[in-house]
């Protein structure tokens, strides 16, 4: 944007730089660890050792800041001071005394351009150094070292700039200045006036154009009237389908796979919406460490928009671990391996294996064991299905029952739209039951597993606002009772942010769940039937301890359950927060839920913010105990409850 000033004032001219911020957690293990690490941080915290940097400074020289705002407002006054690198860096040496001339000359620069983003055209910023003005220094200047340099940054805010004349041309003259919130007396901040040209430049695109651009960006500022006049020149460019597609930057995955994954196919029409859908597609194969899709900045003889997809492949192999706890059901830890790209489409394999309840028994066979081998091919017969199969195999031993099992499956995952998945497919488990209400029992299971998802959080791992449904039906035939039921199980999770920055999350979740059919209750397997309590529903009861219980109090496990939570996650800072809850939930042994026997747990819990999800820590108690049943839990682990 080009800036012009009319009256007695001295032009001002600057630039602004896009920035680009990642932040990235890594834990590595390797030979050369033992040799050169001094400290070990985690989330940014020093456990222990000294917290070096490998840079050092040359010829380090520091420097004090004295900021004044003069007459500014307390909103411009924050800006400033935030927009001000001297200010935040004022901890940190500079190199040698140029050093701080350079900066200081940056900083101007910023908060000039801080000015002019609060429609302050008329502001004046004076900085001196060891006090003399920052433009009467010579070219290599020499400060005293017998202490800090002197700064001051004087910030003459000037009057408040309205918005004056305003002119579209180009393929621009048509469009209402209005619509793009340009209106006579109105904002005249450089941030709007930026955001109205680059708004237009998206629509043309949307209606694709990609060849769309902002040709002149011409801001007079009339210093006698304390308006800005503008003139913005848009050429939209002609209308061109997708052409060729390249890809680059791929070593072992199939460029063809990437293009055909990708859904940018040759001749549909160009669109910024779906480009961002196919990069994220792309992204979340969890094989590229990034993925950039750009066009070109001219179209083909043919009339379409050549575009190139840019990949870079990350680690293919991982392997991680995991813990969690509760007072309950005691500890638990897993672990697994991981290959993403087995054999350069994409297809994931994982191998995992966990044991839990450590702590709770000392009878190391009444430990809860689990292993499997999961297996995923993408784009698998089409771009949108996915091929999942697994092996697994469980040893449990709650409470109510012990039941080993070992389950196979096999499927496909469709996406029909950004939000909504299908997926169905076959599944056989054999289970040897024993200790439970009906006795040793052995099943063989055949089920066709068929589950609606719709998904439209903002966060997966944390979200703030949207919704994730499920509808799942899962028929069966149990061959060696010769039973036919059917699983029927819904839910629904919602989330809406309020107050600034989403300072806290309100957080809802609703399931319920039946059996019908089946020649009685012992017919089901009886990791089929209900159950609940525990960290993953009713908090404050015990794993699986909501169930009916027979004549002899042993538990038989119910045909039906609902379940309900409802959460406030409330951030304390930015990395800490504070969580109120309440559980609630019943089991019945009817095939329609009710809450004949409402169970309720309430409690609160801390979360801290990491990376990968939240860490959190939950304390609850049950409002209703069972006799003899559990009176408390606290339960820990990595990620939201739900």
């Amino acid at each position: 944007m080009r800036i012009r000033r009319t009256g007695p004032k001295i032009g001002i001219a600057y630039r602004r730089a896009g920035t680009v911020v990642a932040v990235a957690a890594t834990v590595a293990l390797g030979p050369q660890f033992a040799g050169h690490a001094l400290a070990f941080k985690l989330f940014g915290i020093n456990f222990f050792g000294k917290d070096e940097t490998t840079d050092q400074v040359i010829d380090p020289v520091h420097y004090t800041i004295d900021l004044k705002t003069g007459n500014a407002d307390k909103d411009l006054a924050d800006a400033l001071t935030k927009g001000s690198m001297l200010v935040a860096d004022k901890d940190k040496p500079v190199s040698g005394d140029l050093g701080v001339v350079i900066k200081a000359r940056d900083d101007r620069d910023r908060l000039i351009a801080t000015l002019y983003e609060k429609a302050r055209y008329g502001g004046v910023v004076t900085v001196t150094i060891n006090g003399t003005n920052i433009d009467d220094l010579p070219p290599n200047p020499t400060f005293p070292r017998t202490k800090p340099v002197p700064v001051t940054v004087t910030i003459d805010p000037g009057p408040l700039f309205v918005l004056g004349k305003i002119k579209f041309l180009g393929s621009a003259s048509t469009l209402d200045p209005a619509a793009y919130g340009l209106t006579p007396g109105g904002d005249a901040s450089s941030l709007n006036i930026l955001k109205a040209g680059d708004k237009i430049v998206s629509d043309f695109k949307n209606q694709g154009r990609p060849l769309a651009k902002v040709i002149k960006r011409d801001v007079i500022a009339d210093h006698d009237k304390n308006t800005v006049d503008v003139t913005l020149q848009v050429d939209s460019g002609p209308i061109a389908p997708i052409g060729n597609v390249g890809v680059t930057g791929q070593k072992s995955v199939d460029p063809d796979f990437i293009r055909r994954y990708s859904r940018i196919n040759e001749g549909k029409p160009y669109s910024p919406d779906e480009l961002k859908k196919a990069s994220d597609r792309l992204r979340k194969l969890g094989v590229f460490s990034s993925v950039t899709i750009r066009e070109a900045d001219k179209l083909a003889p043919n009339g379409t928009i050549p575009m190139t997809i840019e990949v870079s492949e990350g680690k293919q192999r991982y392997f991680g671990v995991g813990a969690q706890y509760s007072t309950i059901d005691g500890f638990g830890l897993q672990g697994y391996w991981g290959h993403r790209n087995l054999f350069g489409q994409a297809e994931s394999l994982r191998i995992e294996g966990s044991v839990s309840r450590l702590g709770e028994t000392t009878d190391v066979g009444n430990l809860d064991y689990a292993a499997g081998i999961i297996y995923s091919k993408p784009g698998a017969f089409y771009p949108s299905a996915t091929f999942n199969a697994s092996l697994k195999a469980k040893s449990e031993h709650p409470d109510t029952y012990d039941a080993d099992t070992i389950t196979a499956d096999a499927g496909l995952s469709h996406e029909l739209n950004d939000y909504d998945t299908f997926s169905w497919g076959g599944r056989i488990s054999y289970e040897n039951s024993s200790t439970d209400a009906f006795g040793d029992q052995q099943y063989l299971t055949f089920s066709i597993p068929l589950e609606f998802v719709r998904d439209t959080r903002d966060n997966k791992l944390d979200p703030t606002t949207g919704y994730r449904a499920t509808v799942d039906a899962q028929p069966s035939y149990e061959a060696l009772g010769g039973a036919i039921f059917t699983s029927l199980e819904g839910s629904i999770s919602g989330y809406q942010g309020v107050g600034p920055n989403d300072n806290v999350i309100f957080a809802g979740k609703l399931a319920a769940g039946s059996l019908v059919g089946g020649n009685g209750l012992e017919s089901i397997p009886t990791t089929r039937r209900f159950f609940a309590g525990g960290g993953g529903s009713v908090r404050g009861y015990g794993y699986q301890e909501i169930t009916p219980y027979n004549s002899h109090g042993d538990a038989t496990g119910g045909r039906s359950y609902v379940t309900a939570s409802v959460e406030a996650r409330i951030k304390i800072t930015d990395s800490i927060g504070f969580v109120p809850f309440v559980d609630a939930g019943s089991v019945t042994d009817s095939a329609f839920p009710d809450a004949s026997d409402l169970r309720i747990g309430a409690g609160a819990g801390i979360r801290y913010a990491t990376p990968f999800g939240p860490i959190r820590l939950d304390f609850a108690v049950p409002l209703k105990k069972y006799d003899n049943g559990t009176s408390y839990g606290i339960y820990a682990g990595i990620g939201q409850s739900f």
